[in-house]
C-alpha cells in the first residue's frame, strides 16, 4: 500500500527547510533564557503514562505490549516523561530549566491542525513555586511567536485551575467531579455552550449546577497568584495577555495558572498550551517539587507560517548550483564548489558532466535554487566565473572572491 497512515505525514524538502529553521530559532530563544536541552525515549512503560492525563486523553494513547511482553506506550506529551526523568534523577540541581523538542503521538481524529504524530517544543522550570517562573514562560511564548516566527496577531489566553475550582465549589459541584467538568469546559472553543451543558448533564450534574457553574466562571477574576504572574509578565514586555475564565486545559495534572495561545488567522486551534503542575512529580514517585511549563506546537506553527507566507523570502536551502560545462572543466567546477562550501555557502554541484547546460539550468529552476554558476572555456582561461540570478535572469562575470562576496 503506497500511502501514509492517516494523521502521519511526509515532509518535502521545502517544508523541512521551514521546520528546521523554526526549530533552530526556537532553540536559540530557549537557550537565551537559560534552558538546557533534554531528550527522552519514544516509549515509556504504561504505568508511567496512565493516570496522569484523564480518561479522554488516555483513549488517544498508543498502548501495546512489546515483543518482550512489556506493557508500553508511545509518549502522549513531553511533560510526563520529564516528570519521570526527575523522579529517576533526584540529584538534578534545582531549579531545573529544561527544553525538549521531540515528536509525540496521539490516536486523534485527523483534521486541519490536528495530527497523530507531531512535534512539541517544550520549556519547563522544575523546583520553583515563584510566579516569576510562570511569567518567564509567557515571555518566551511571546518572543518565539513574535520575533522568531513573525506572527503579528496572536493572543495568550491565561486562567488558573484554582479560579475554576472556586467556580465549581460555588456551583456545589463535588470535588471528585472537578476534573471531569474541566474536561467538558475545555471544549468550549470547539462546541457551543448548549452542547457542553448537555455533556455535563450526561456526566451526572443537574441543570441548576450547570447554570451555576457557567455563571460563576463568567464572573471569575484572577486570584492573587495569577495577578502576580500577569504583573511580572507585563513587566517582561508581554503585551498580548488576556484573562479568559473559560480556559480550562483538559489534562488532569494542572494545579495553577494555565495558558494557551491562538492566532487570528488561520484557524488551527491553539499553537501553545501549558501551565503549572505542582503535584505530578510526586505522583510518579519522585520528589514533591513544583513545576511550570508550556509546549509550542511546531506543526501548527509551521502551518501558520506556510499559509500566511511569512517566510517566502527566507533563504535556507541550496543557495547556488555549480554547473559542469563539460568533462574537461569538471575539476574547475569542483574546486569552485569546494571554495563556496568552505565560505559557508550552501552549494550543490550537478553530478553528471554529460548533461547539457540547458537541462542543468532547468534543474536549478525546478529546485528554486536562486543562483547558478557557469564556468565555460572562456571563463576558465581568464580565471573568471559567470553567476546567473535565476529570479531575474541577470548574469555577471566575477572572480571567485567576488562570487563569495555576492552570495554571502
Amino acid at each position: 500500500m503506497n500511502q501514509t497512515l492517516k494523521g502521519f505525514r511526509d515532509f518535502n524538502p521545502e517544508i523541512m527547510s521551514i521546520r528546521s529553521e523554526a526549530i533552530s530559532r526556537v532553540r536559540k530563544i530557549f537557550k537565551k533564557y537559560g534552558f538546557e536541552e533534554l531528550q527522552t525515549p519514544a516509549l515509556e512503560y504504561q504505568e508511567v503514562l496512565l493516570g496522569k492525563y484523564g480518561e479522554e486523553a488516555e483513549k488517544l494513547m498508543y498502548l501495546f505490549d512489546d515483543p518482550g511482553g512489556r506493557a508500553v506506550g508511545m509518549k502522549y506529551d513531553l511533560t510526563v516523561p520529564l516528570a519521570r526523568y526527575i523522579a529517576q534523577n533526584q540529584n538534578t540541581p534545582m531549579p531545573f530549566k529544561r527544553f525538549q523538542i521531540q515528536p509525540v503521538w496521539r490516536a486523534d481524529k485527523p483534521q486541519k491542525g490536528r495530527y497523530r504524530e507531531f512535534y512539541q517544543c517544550d520549556i519547563d522550570t522544575v523546583g520553583s513555586a515563584s510566579p516569576l517562573s510562570d511569567a518567564e514562560i509567557l515571555a518566551i511564548i511571546s518572543e518565539v511567536l513574535d520575533s522568531a516566527f513573525g506572527f503579528s496577531k496572536f493572543t495568550i489566553k491565561i486562567n488558573s485551575r484554582p479560579v475554576l475550582f472556586a467556580a465549581m465549589k460555588n456551583a456545589n459541584i463535588k470535588k471528585g467531579q472537578y476534573n471531569t467538568v474541566i474536561q467538558s469546559i475545555d471544549k468550549l472553543d470547539k462546541k457551543s455552550k448548549d452542547e457542553v451543558s448537555e455533556e455535563l448533564l450526561q456526566k451526572g450534574l443537574v441543570k441548576k449546577q450547570v447554570t451555576a457553574v457557567f455563571k460563576a466562571i463568567e464572573k471569575a477574576q484572577p486570584d492573587a497568584y495569577l495577578k502576580q504572574v500577569i504583573k511580572y509578565a507585563k513587566n517582561m514586555g508581554v503585551k498580548n495577555l488576556e484573562f479568559t475564565p473559560t480556559l480550562a486545559r483538559g489534562l488532569d495534572y494542572y494545579t495553577g495558572p494555565i495558558f494557551e495561545t491562538v492566532v487570528d488567522k488561520p484557524r488551527v486551534g491553539s499553537v501553545t498550551g501549558g501551565g503549572r503542575y505542582d503535584k505530578l512529580l510526586g505522583e510518579l514517585g519522585g520528589p514533591d517539587l513544583p513545576a511550570v511549563g508550556t509546549t509550542i506546537g511546531l506543526d501548527r506553527a509551521v502551518d501558520v507560517i506556510t499559509e500566511l507566507k511569512l517566510w517566502e523570502n527566507l533563504q535556507i536551502g541550496t543557495r547556488v548550483l555549480v554547473t559542469i560545462f563539460n568533462q574537461e572543466l569538471f575539476d574547475k567546477s569542483l574546486r569552485v564548489a569546494n571554495t563556496l562550501r568552505t565560505a559557508g555557502i550552501n552549494t550543490a554541484i550537478y553530478p553528471n558532466p554529460e548533461t547539457d547546460l540547458k537541462k542543468q539550468l532547468k534543474y536549478a529552476d525546478k529546485k528554486k535554487i536562486p543562483f547558478v554558476v557557469v564556468i565555460g572555456p572562456n571563463e576558465a582561461k581568464s580565471d573568471q566565473i559567470q553567476l546567473k540570478d535565476m529570479s531575474t535572469g541577470n548574469q555577471e562575470t566575477l572572480d571567485i572572491q567576488g562570487i563569495v562576496a555576492k552570495l554571502s
